[in-house]
């Protein structure tokens, strides 16, 4: 679903706001016996999406995120989930873009050291509308 709407935080131009409603099933350990180990706290897991525009090569905007405690249930069943932050592109690069490309990574906090970037094995692409959404629902 997206819409064309006012952006007070950019350009003056109306811009392209995407909603997505989505389904993750993933096991973070990915066969590994266990990845909290002594020196992990803690895992910062985001779903970002990645789209090429005609003014932007590449652009990034986190959609969702949940931070996974020591102790956590490693493997992810949702369902119907919403975006949880705005999906706002510069202007209307979201109307009728056929390779929106969402992800699933995660950051490993650990208790002391560097902070790695894991990316998930899977992703998807979906395509966005070439219509926009009418309705007064937002």
């Amino acid at each position: 679903l997206r819409k064309n709407v006012e952006d007070f935080t950019g350009p003056r131009e109306r811009s392209d706001l995407g909603f997505v409603t989505f389904d993750i099933t993933a096991d973070i350990l990915n066969g590994k016996k266990c990845i909290f180990d002594w020196n992990v706290k803690q895992l910062f897991l985001y779903l970002s999406a990645e789209y090429s525009t005609k003014n932007n090569a590449l652009n990034q905007v986190v959609l969702w995120d949940k931070i996974m405690l020591r102790g956590d249930n490693p493997r992810l069943f949702l369902k119907d989930m919403q975006s949880k932050y705005f999906f706002f592109d510069d202007g209307n690069g979201l109307k009728g873009n056929r390779n929106v490309t969402l992800t699933l990574s995660w950051n490993v906090v650990p208790n002391a050291g560097i902070l790695p970037l894991v990316t998930g094995s899977g992703h998807v692409s979906v395509p966005f509308p070439d219509t926009y959404e009418t309705r007064k629902s937002y």
